[in-house]
């Protein structure tokens, strides 16, 4: 850090910053404050045509101000957790006013379209601590496990993360050293496992130090085995709230054929082949082997439902996939991007839900689907990471 800026700061914006402006116009990246306040910024980063900078004095606090209950969570400490400052409440309002924006200014929907699609990031079951049920520790040249902090590599070690999960805070390693290891990751699953790996440096495959390798989640009523080292939402509430509203967005009926594109584990295509039925047809495309063998592991029951191995685009590229009447689309953080778009909407289904971790990459792709002749009708979202920016959306595509 260097000089500090006193300065009066303004909306909240993508990224877990508000943005100020200094007398010149020139626009200041604020973290660690709240609009409205009036505050005294250390500059951490100097770009062209912005800077960014920690408050890290409050002279004019915002009523939604609180203390952080975490001690990483301040200025040069921790990068991962952005709004502990603010209410709970308030982290809701900040991060509905991110989805709103991004939305208009990326999205190109107006004001009053988003007025009428009443976004409003809703809160999941559970409070603002606790919740996390992985979590990733780098370690430093010490072998000291932590965190890194905000657009840093420089790691915080720490004693303890209060948004991870208590079998997680319990767990033994922090209070410890990783001699030559990359990172150390914990899992708490919903089915009571706790299983710590490490990631050894140069790629090599993650090492269990304890716990089950195959770790069981329960979600849409029934229960899952997840490689320790795979993907499953963090959040526990999470997967039921996804999976309940892409069912209740896309209402399948009897029959339908379905792809669930980007699909995992199968989580979206369990909720929905019930609806379709015996007749119908759920197909899951996913590109990571390991998620590829958990689907064909934990949905071998159901009949109705095919994995396909292979890169989305690569699978949508070949004209044999034509007929489908619902898409779901789950795809990274970075979005499913214009070219899956196309194909997707090319194939004329009678709606697309689209479930998304980053609004902004959501936004991208509701903009040319709207390009392509289609609307966003349904926005639902929830904090499915309290005390972080993040939130997950869930939008309903369909032909306008």
């Amino acid at each position: 850090m260097d000089e500090l800026l006193e300065l009066t700061v303004g909306p909240v914006a993508h990224g877990g910053h508000c943005v100020a402006r200094l007398e010149g116009g020139q626009v200041v990246f604020v973290r660690h404050a709240l609009p409205g306040e009036r505050v005294r910024a250390a500059v951490t980063e100097r770009r062209r045509g912005y800077l960014r900078a920690d408050a890290v004095e409050v002279l004019e606090p915002s009523p939604d101000r609180v203390e952080e209950p975490c001690e990483y969570a301040k200025p040069g400490r921790c990068g991962g957790c952005d709004f502990q400052h603010a209410t709970p409440a308030a982290q809701l309002e900040l991060k509905t006013a991110v989805v709103r924006e991004l939305l208009v200014r990326i999205g190109g929907l107006r004001a009053d379209e988003v007025d009428e699609l009443g976004v409003g990031v809703e809160p999941l079951p559970g409070g603002p601590l606790g919740w996390r049920t992985r979590v990733q520790y780098a370690v430093d040249a010490q072998g000291r496990p932590g965190f890194r902090r905000h657009r840093s590599h420089d790691i915080i070690p720490i004693d303890r993360c209060l948004i991870a999960h208590p079998a997680i805070q319990d767990a033994p390693v922090t209070d410890r050293t990783w001699p030559r290891v990359g990172g150390v990751e914990v899992v708490a699953s919903s089915g009571g496992d706790v299983t710590i790996f490490t990631r050894p440096r140069g790629g090599r495959a993650p090492r269990i130090v304890s716990g089950p390798r195959q770790v069981r989640e329960r979600a849409v009523g029934r229960e899952w085995r997840i490689d320790a080292a795979g993907f499953w939402q963090v959040h526990p509430a999470a997967p039921d709230a996804l999976a309940d509203t892409v069912v209740e967005l896309l209402a399948p009926r009897p029959g339908e054929r379905v792809w669930d594109l980007y699909g995992g584990a199968g989580l979206f295509a369990a909720a929905i082949a019930p609806a379709v039925g015996e007749q119908g047809r759920v197909t899951i495309v996913e590109s990571a082997p390991g998620a590829v063998t958990a689907a064909r592991r934990n949905l071998a029951d159901l009949t109705q439902v095919r994995v396909v191995a292979g890169d989305v685009g690569t699978v949508l590229g070949n004209p044999r996939w034509r007929a489908v009447d619902l898409v779901v689309l789950d795809p990274p953080r970075a979005g499913a991007g214009r070219d899956v778009v196309t194909a997707v909407t090319a194939r004329h289904p009678r709606a697309v839900a689209y479930v998304s971790c980053d609004p902004a990459a959501f936004a991208r792709d509701v903009a040319t689907f709207r390009e392509r002749g289609w609307r966003l009708s349904v926005l639902r979202a929830f904090d499915a990471f309290p005390m972080t920016q993040h939130v997950e959306c869930v939008g309903l595509l369909q032909p306008a």
